[in-house]
């Protein structure tokens, strides 16, 4: 049996790239982020994993040698916002988190780097100067590169989820490494994967609405820290969901029983909403992940989170490139 391959995972959050990875046969030395809530579903679900609660952008990778020398990085950062430009860096969160884990690689040296965020950040012409930083330091640190856009939806997740991906990995690996190529001939409606959970309190119209629950979910956003409540999403989203049957302007505490009664209405706010654990199964999450806090708290680490399929298929084709050729 071969070692399996070990990796550091920064802005971890409820673990859905870490947990994808593990499928693909990776190990993780540790495990990074700085909200409490997230360290907390981490260690509910791998109570063995070495999760470190503390900022990335403060984190020394010296104080953890664990770290050095490992075969991954891997980082599913908050969305760069488009106003940022390097310069910038100590007035926005998202590119300081971005600068940070750049950084990290020049300390750890793994012989691969996996990075998820917006699919603009892949060649929208408004990101190009942060590319530029990024792609400077890859080359000037020995790495190749490739920039490509995955959608969830390829890899069974029931969900419109565009996902702009980095690999990078070390000149010897980097001709061996493919992206990963669709994992479904169709994709996955929203229906017959919540079909179980609406049936599960004996709601007597759940095969009715899976029925026309016939698309993929729209794109599950988990919001800003300063919002309120927890919602499925902007105004266009509801629409997709409203053609759906969900009321997408906030979630359940539990699925519809025996007595509900369907209204059947066009009217939004008369739909159907779906539940958090609900949210987590769009998400890919498995059935036994569980993640940890209040609703609001709960959904909004499932919305930002990578969905697991995307992170094994991922991992599958770094882990099929650094297979190729022996470590020095």
């Amino acid at each position: 049996m071969t070692d399996r391959l070990r990796f550091v995972d920064v802005c971890s959050g409820a673990g859905g790239l870490a947990s994808g990875l593990e499928e693909a046969g990776f190990s993780p030395v540790l495990l990074l982020d700085n909200k409490p809530q997230a360290c907390e579903t981490l260690l509910a679900n791998r109570p063995y994993w070495n999760v470190v609660c503390e900022d990335l952008v403060d984190f020394l990778p010296d104080e953890h040698p664990e770290t050095l020398d490992v075969d991954l990085l891997s980082a599913g950062l908050p969305r760069v916002k488009a106003s940022a430009a390097v310069g910038r860096a100590d007035n926005d969160r998202e590119l300081r988190l971005l600068t940070a884990t750049i950084l990290l690689l020049h300390s750890i040296q793994p012989r691969a780097f996996l990075l998820e965020n917006l699919p603009a950040l892949v060649d929208s012409p408004t990101y190009a100067d942060i590319r530029g930083f990024v792609e400077a330091e890859l080359t000037h640190l020995g790495y190749r590169f490739h920039w490509f856009v995955l959608n969830a939806a390829d890899f069974g997740v029931p969900q419109d989820r565009r996902q702009g991906i980095l690999v990078a990995l070390k000149d010897r690996w980097f001709p061996a490494f493919v992206p990963p190529e669709p994992t479904v001939d169709e994709h996955v409606p929203v229906g017959p994967v919540l079909l179980p959970s609406m049936r599960s309190r004996g709601w007597r119209d759940a095969d009715a609405w899976a029925a026309q629950a016939s698309a993929v979910a729209p794109t599950l956003v988990g919001g800003s820290e300063n919002r309120g409540g927890a919602d499925l999403g902007p105004s266009g989203t509801k629409r997709a969901w409203a053609r759906m049957g969900v009321n997408a302007g906030a979630l359940a505490n539990e699925v519809p029983g025996a007595e509900y009664a369907w209204p059947r209405s066009d009217d939004p706010a008369q739909m159907v909403k779906i539940t958090v654990d609900q949210a987590a199964l769009l998400q890919s999450f498995p059935p036994d992940w569980h993640v940890t806090g209040r609703k609001t708290a709960r959904y909004r680490q499932i919305g930002h989170a990578t969905p697991p399929p995307v992170g094994r298929a991922l991992g599958a084709s770094v882990a099929a490139a650094l297979g190729s050729v022996h470590r020095p």
